[in-house]
């Protein structure tokens, strides 16, 4: 099991309280990068960071289905850096198959904002407040299946 810590993907971890507002820690289980994330997305270029360091070791890992669990994670950007930050990681995703983000219930609207924005470029991402759900929906049919 390969476990990172920090914002960068690296082979080994990576001390908690960087200089980023998004602190995360992914591993790697039964074929799933399972990503706990804390703190405030303060920035488009905080937000940008993590899903793109996200998505790199996704794709450094071999894996095709993410997890993110951003309960601790305090949504701060507005409409505009949020399309934004949607638009630019579905860009960079193409390798990465299947994505469920759980949020706060607080920040379920928002979520459901980027959602549908990355969904209509083409990324296949589904954002909820249940993690449950969003690991049945994550692991049901092939990889890219809706």
């Amino acid at each position: 099991m390969q476990v990172f810590v920090g914002s960068l993907p690296r082979k080994q971890p990576v001390r908690l309280g960087c200089l980023m507002s998004i602190i995360f820690r992914t591993e790697v289980k039964d074929g799933v990068l399972l990503v706990t994330s804390s703190g405030r997305d303060d920035s488009l270029e905080d937000v940008l960071h993590y899903g793109f360091s996200v998505i790199e070791t996704a794709v450094s890992a071999g894996v095709t289905r993410v997890l993110c669990d951003e309960r601790a994670l305090e949504y701060t950007l507005g409409t505009t850096a949020t399309y934004q930050a949607a638009q630019l990681i579905a860009e960079r995703a193409p390798n990465v198959a299947r994505v469920a983000i759980v949020c706060a219930p607080s920040f379920l609207e928002k979520g459901k904002f980027w959602e549908t924005v990355a969904v209509n470029r083409h990324l296949h991402v589904r954002v909820d407040v249940d993690a449950e759900r969003a690991m049945e929906w994550l692991k049901k049919g092939s990889p890219a299946a809706k």
